[in-house]
């Protein structure tokens, strides 16, 4: 048996692990602030309505 490849086998598959959790944190933290950003986003217009309340809460459809 090769011990010193499968060491290094070993530690390059550690550091791919490693890397691929760096990656999905930041994937993660990317979520995250879009979120928070589409939540700004919704309060803001919810804003808007108690503010204005008549507009867009009535439409017209002529066929």
């Amino acid at each position: 048996m090769d011990i010193p490849a499968l060491s290094m086998a070993l530690a390059q598959t550690k550091t791919l692990g490693d890397i691929g959790t760096a990656v999905l944190g930041k994937s993660l933290d990317a979520a995250q602030e879009q979120g928070s950003t589409m939540t700004a986003m919704i309060d803001s217009a919810a804003m808007e309505l108690s503010v204005n309340p008549a507009v867009g809460s009535q439409f017209d459809v002529r066929v």
